[in-house]
């Protein structure tokens, strides 16, 4: 008697890339774009339509980035996760190890396929960059206390990769921001690990979920001060969206 193929649950894809921080991302590079003056400086349908996909188009790369490195965290961190975080999808039976393998090789071949079009190939350069400090962290950051750095590049490099794409260089403001968004995700993953220190292992209050949330609203205040106020909104709204997608798929 046959049995059927496994086939992981599209909801366990999701919990295993952290899909609801992906609003975190898409503000850096909106952050990064308008900084760069790529969405400001555009006038006439022609050339706004073709930045607008063309940001569109790094959001979904820099989406596949931050996936990948998360399906790619969970797979480096399957012994811990059996012992102490039995619910994130591998330990729980819900996606192979196999399968999760496939989609973090997957995401990270669809994030470097999408730079490949961009205007200038330094931003493919430091795409190649930011997945080899991904793998970094990954790989090292259970052992090495160190590596937080390494986490915080990541996010910086988000900004960078955005930057040398539209631009081929980046502005003194956009490392402004690049800068400030990289110390808090510093301050956050700190955070994050003191809590596993608790008594109860975890804190009593959602202070991680919350401080991920808060990352685009940190870059609308900056975009705010930089650029327009008005950008302040898109904080709000890419914050809220964080906090609405942890309703169904954990952040943390």
């Amino acid at each position: 008697m046959s049995t059927l193929p496994f086939r992981p649950d599209f909801n366990a894809v999701l919990s295993l890339c952290r899909v609801s921080n992906l609003p975190t991302v898409w503000m850096n590079v909106l952050t990064a774009a308008v900084l760069s003056g790529a969405v400001s400086n555009s006038a006439g349908n022609g050339p706004v339509s073709h930045s607008a996909l063309l940001v569109v188009l790094l959001a979904f790369a820099l989406s596949c980035f931050y996936c990948g490195g998360m399906a790619l965290n969970d797979l480096c961190d399957l012994e811990h996760d059996r012992l102490h975080q039995r619910y994130r999808p591998i330990p729980a039976g819900r996606i192979t190890a196999g399968h999760a393998r496939a989609v973090t090789l997957a995401l990270f071949a669809c994030a470097l396929a999408c730079l490949l079009p961009v205007p200038h190939r330094a931003g493919l350069v430091a795409g190649v960059v930011l997945l080899f400090v991904i793998w970094v962290y990954d790989h090292f950051h259970k052992r090495h206390p160190s590596t937080v750095f390494a986490m915080a590049g990541a996010r910086l490099l988000v900004y960078v990769v955005t930057a040398f794409a539209l631009t081929g260089g980046i502005s003194a403001v956009v490392g402004i921001a690049a800068l400030v968004q990289a110390a808090y995700v510093l301050l956050l993953t700190v955070v994050a690990r003191h809590e596993g220190h608790t008594a109860a292992g975890r804190y009593r209050w959602p202070v991680i979920p919350w401080m991920l949330a808060a990352m685009p609203l940190l870059d609308g205040f900056v975009l705010a001060m930089l650029a327009h106020p008005a950008w302040l909104l898109a904080g709000v709204v890419g914050m809220g969206l964080t906090r609405a997608g942890q309703r169904y798929v954990r952040g943390d």
